[in-house]
């Protein structure tokens, strides 16, 4: 039993602490992942521990130490995405219809044909925004039904699982398509007229994956959200990214994109509201995200029922409320950070003047 657990204490003491390396090698990037699974098998190891090994011997007391370790530092990434977090965000008491915006954010899985199920919960739930990732032009084709109550769009339908589509009921200008790292992997830029006149300066992106059937690193991924994190950090407009991130909320370089950006995450505070993977429950992870500027308070999010794709739906209910900004705050950005976000973008040579800037001059 002890060689046992003591195999089991290594393998969570390597996938634990291998990704402070920041190697972006798919299998190290991957290990940011699973870390609430993570955080379970390093309770349960704990426990056997207790139960089966003798606690007075010097090499039980060392598996015993490592596994709270990993323990405890687990829990510091995944505990923000608990109810037992401050929120991050303050909860909206704005009761103005002209300042609500609410926002469907979902991944449809290009070869899925259910689009019927994604109409439906557009119909009941009434978005102001729709946002699709992995649309292709069949996708269009049969989204095509709801341009009658959202008749703004920014189409670009591609067949290698990067297709985009943004439909809105309130009015999009100043719209791009942009191919900021890659080629084939677009993100979208506009600003979105609220019902109170007021504009949102609006990014929405999709990077690829670490993966070993994509992107062998995560250089690609990281260059884009650093970028766009740091074109919005010099904005005093408000602000909302959402996509599929291709990355989890608790990682080092989602909280750097947090940090870059001074965005909020609504989630923080009440929960991780996991959209991926739809089919497994064991194994699943929040990879859809939307992030918002401190104009913003939160009416309601919720992760939608299944369509069919491998990723739930992401629904989030906004109020505009711009005198409230001085009330929440993201988390803060120092050297070492800056330094890190400026070296993933010159790796990939692209910079944050590449990022339209909706709605700004020059």
């Amino acid at each position: 039993m002890f060689s046992i657990l003591t195999f089991f204490t290594s393998f969570i003491l390597v996938t634990t602490f291998l990704p402070l390396s920041r190697c972006s090698h798919w299998v190290v990037r991957g290990m940011d992942f699973p870390r609430l699974q993570f955080t379970i098998l390093a309770a349960i190891l704990l426990v056997a521990h207790f139960i089966f090994l003798d606690l007075h011997m010097i090499n039980t007391q060392l598996l015993i130490f490592a596994t709270a370790l990993c323990l405890v530092w687990q829990l510091c990434w995944i505990l923000p995405y608990t109810f037992l977090y401050p929120k991050e965000v303050k909860a909206s008491t704005e009761f103005d219809a002209d300042k609500q915006l609410s926002i469907i954010t979902s991944n449809v899985l290009t070869p899925n044909h259910n689009a019927a199920a994604l109409i439906k919960l557009v119909k009941q739930h009434k978005p102001d925004v729709l946002v699709t990732l992995e649309s292709d032009q069949w996708w269009e084709d049969e989204l095509k039904v709801l341009e009658a109550d959202m008749p703004y769009s920014i189409k670009c339908p591609l067949d290698n699982l990067y297709g985009m589509h943004v439909f809105s009921r309130l009015p999009l200008a100043d719209e791009e398509i942009c191919y900021l790292v890659e080629e084939g992997v677009p993100s979208m830029h506009a600003t979105l007229a609220l019902r109170s006149g007021d504009t949102v300066r609006m990014h929405f992106i999709h990077p690829a994956p670490p993966s070993p059937t994509e992107n062998t690193e995560s250089a690609e991924r990281d260059a884009e959200l650093v970028v766009v994190a740091r074109s919005v950090a010099d904005s005093d407009q408000p602000v909302i990214v959402t996509g599929d991130l291709n990355d989890v909320a608790w990682s080092a370089t989602t909280r750097l994109f947090r940090k870059i950006s001074g965005l909020l995450d609504p989630r923080v505070g009440r929960g991780a509201f996991s959209t991926f993977h739809a089919d497994y429950p064991l194994f699943r992870w929040p990879l859809d995200h939307l992030f918002h500027s401190e104009h913003f308070t939160l009416k309601d999010i919720e992760r939608l029922p299944s369509i069919g794709s491998d990723h739930f739906p992401l629904l989030t209910r906004l109020s505009y409320t711009p005198l409230k900004r001085t009330l929440q705050e993201g988390i803060e950005s120092g050297s070492t950070e800056d330094e890190w976000a400026k070296d993933i973008s010159e790796e990939q040579d692209v910079s944050k003047k590449d990022v339209p800037k909706p709605g700004e001059s020059g």
